[in-house]
């Protein structure tokens, strides 16, 4: 039986702004990837969001950023490698104080954002993630996109790297992922969002925006928390992938 993990970020809600509805996401994703209060999520929402996810057996994982509140982290931040290094460091740390108080810890890494498309390609930046993540725990897993430079320098560096797809975003012909600003960078289709995840985990395959078929062979699907109808497309590209015959849990 083929299986997946399914992940989503979470803890976004800052104050008395409310962003996705993390109580009903987590009731369908296997992995949460968390908010570090870099690019979103008050302590208060962490500690909620980590306790609900322990109650549910959902596995937690530090989604770190830029240090980029007023913009959500998508901002690149032209950071040395120390600062970088510190911050993701301290995020890990935040995080892990949370997870701790709920009983549960940090199971995995995800950059969010700016900070995730940078890692693809820039290697500086790529180093100083894979180094916050040796002084924190060798052992805790990195999520990227497939072919990233940052997945390399964590191979190198001897950590357990996991590959993941997008349910909700288009692709480029290069297996990278359309900009938010360009056409074709969101999906909103919960059908399409739910065959085209089942395509990657079933054939390997995803369709690039220029009609390009993009090999992909991911161990774990996100879809984003704050996107249009989240928790329906959510449970729609579960619904999907489990009458397929695929299970959907953490990955190992």
């Amino acid at each position: 039986m083929a299986t997946i993990d399914l992940n989503a970020d979470l803890g976004e809600s800052f104050g008395s702004w409310r962003l996705g509805d993390d109580e009903a996401m987590l009731e369908i994703v296997t992995s949460a990837n968390v908010a570090c209060g870099f690019h979103a999520g008050d302590p208060l929402t962490l500690q909620r969001t980590c306790e609900l996810a322990a109650r549910r057996g959902v596995r937690i994982g530090a989604q770190v950023s830029y240090r980029d509140l007023a913009g959500f982290g998508r901002r690149f931040l032209d950071c040395s490698f120390d600062e970088l290094r510190a911050d993701v460091l301290y995020q890990l740390g935040a995080l892990q104080a949370m997870c701790v108080a709920a009983g549960t810890e940090v199971a995995y890494l995800k950059p969010h954002g700016a900070l995730y498309n940078t890692v693809v390609h820039h290697e500086a930046h790529a180093e100083a993630v894979v180094a916050a993540i040796l002084a924190f725990d060798p052992t805790l897993p990195l999520l990227g996109l497939p072919g990233a430079v940052v997945l390399d320098v964590a191979r190198a560096a001897g950590l357990r790297t996991v590959a993941e797809a997008f349910v909700d975003r288009g692709y480029t012909a290069a297996g990278t992922l359309v900009p938010r600003r360009q056409p074709g960078a969101l999906i909103a289709d919960h059908e399409q969002a739910a065959q085209s995840a089942l395509r990657m985990v079933t054939d390997g395959v995803v369709t690039a925006v220029d009609g390009t078929e993009v090999p992909l062979r991911p161990e774990s699907l996100c879809t984003h928390g704050d996107s249009p109808g989240a928790v329906a497309m959510a449970r729609r590209v579960r619904e999907l992938l489990a009458s397929a015959g695929v299970e959907v849990k953490a990955f190992a």
